[in-house]
């Protein structure tokens, strides 16, 4: 079998939380915890504007990926928009077809859900994942008169 994505339901929050532990770990991070994780784990997976995805590179295979999902009406396309957000996957699972999995598990959700809009953001340093989202359609947005449009954050302190 090839690898395979599907919505993870309320009882697989620790195994996305784990996940996502492994994610914050590979990132260098030390915070949130583990038990933060998890909770905001086990939060938002009962929310409807929030859902993740879990994916395996074979039926005998524990999943070893997963990526969130956050909806959001737009005034501008008159629809709900998809985020396509922290999608991971596990160093031994990569390269077998599991992100793939997630990302078209992903773009189908938004589809079903009445999404115009599937958006994301990714590292210009990661040519992989560059790669892999135009694979799957993505493009760089650009706008007139030409230029990129252009993720910006604010943290603010706690």
């Amino acid at each position: 079998m090839s690898a395979a994505a599907w919505l993870a339901q309320p009882h697989e929050a620790e195994t996305v939380a784990r996940l996502l532990v492994e994610f914050r770990d590979w990132y260098g991070r030390e915070w949130p915890s583990d038990n933060a994780i998890l909770a905001a784990v086990e939060r938002l997976i009962e929310q409807r504007d929030s859902e993740y995805l879990l994916a395996t590179p074979g039926d005998d295979s524990p999943p070893a990926g997963a990526c969130q999902l956050r909806y959001r009406f737009s005034v501008w396309y008159a629809a709900e928009d998809c985020w396509l957000e922290d999608l991971y996957v596990r160093d031994p699972a990569r390269r077998r077809g599991v992100a793939a999995a997630l990302v078209d598990a992903a773009i189908e959700r938004a589809r079903e859900r009445g999404c115009r809009r599937v958006e994301l953001d990714v590292n210009e340093a990661n040519p992989a994942a560059l790669a892999l989202y135009e694979r799957a359609g993505f493009a760089v947005s650009r706008k007139p008169p030409g230029g990129r449009d252009v993720l910006m954050r604010l943290d603010l302190p706690t």
